[in-house]
């Protein structure tokens, strides 16, 4: 049996991320992605189900600078969770009481039009996790939470209003990282990591000519800064196809050989091919 480090404690979108994932999977509750990441890297689990993506807020930068960074795990799955974020509160509660709202900050953040809206006296706390928030509002007078609504269920509380995300269509993309990537399935992506001399002119364009150059779609890029000084950046790149086949591989030998750094970050099936999504 799988076990699955994720976000804890129960309750999380992270948690329903796993439980898409692997439904029959062990599941390992931990403090913060950085403990799941450990936790495989432990061997007290298998994989670690993270969030990298949103609609709303773009990339989950702990997640990427982690991936980049801290850690040698690879990406091995990715899928796509629609998210619905609750007004949660103790049963019973009168919801126009409320002075405090507790969530994880983004959480917070996809949700701060709704907030400023109905409630624009409140203080705003940030919590480990939704479900954490839940636990915390519970303990709290004149107290909501934003959460799930299996975090409603599980500590008892009430749903006040649900769907309260400022925009309707809200995702968030979730990767699951473990020692190794996935083999090829023929519809896959491959995640890389680069940096390149940022003195030298067209040296960003001579690397992406390597995609180009061999009819290589590439679905993403951005930048993270390397952590070493100003002005020097961390390239990041999506792109179809999986690491193994012939002119991908060509590529990302190519990319390595400009690089002043290079970090394979995992092929792995694209999330509307996984079958687990």
């Amino acid at each position: 049996m799988t076990r699955l480090a994720y976000l804890g404690p129960p309750g999380t979108f992270s948690e329903e991320a796993a439980l898409r994932y692997q439904a029959g999977a062990q599941l390992v509750p931990c403090a913060t992605e950085k403990a799941a990441v450990a936790a495989v890297e432990a061997g007290e689990a298998d994989e670690a189900v993270l969030p990298i993506e949103n609609t709303l807020e773009g990339s989950v930068t702990r997640t990427v600078d982690m991936l980049v960074h801290d850690t040698t795990l690879m990406i091995r799955s990715e899928l796509v969770l629609p998210i619905e974020l609750c007004l949660i509160v103790k049963p019973g509660a009168n919801v126009d009481d409320v002075r405090v709202i507790y969530s994880k900050p983004e959480a917070l953040s996809q949700v701060r039009y709704y907030i400023e809206r109905r409630f624009p006296n409140a203080r705003q706390d940030a919590s480990l996790s939704t479900a954490a928030a839940v636990e915390e509002m519970l303990q709290a007078e004149n107290a909501a939470a934003v959460g799930t609504a299996r975090a409603a269920e599980l500590y008892h509380a009430e749903i006040a209003e649900r769907g309260i995300q400022d925009h309707a269509h809200n995702q968030t993309r979730f990767v699951a990282v473990a020692r190794a990537d996935h083999p090829p399935t023929g519809a896959d992506k491959t995640s890389i990591g680069f940096a390149v001399a940022h003195d030298k002119p067209g040296s960003l364009v001579d690397v992406l000519h390597e995609f180009s150059d061999r009819a290589i779609n590439l679905t993403k890029i951005e930048s993270r800064p390397s952590r070493e000084e100003l002005g020097i950046y961390i390239f990041l790149i999506d792109l179809e196809g999986h690491r193994s086949e012939p002119k991908v591989a060509e590529a990302l030998a190519a990319v390595q050989a400009k690089a002043l750094f290079f970090r394979l970050l995992g092929s792995y099936p694209r999330g509307d091919h996984a079958g687990n999504t």
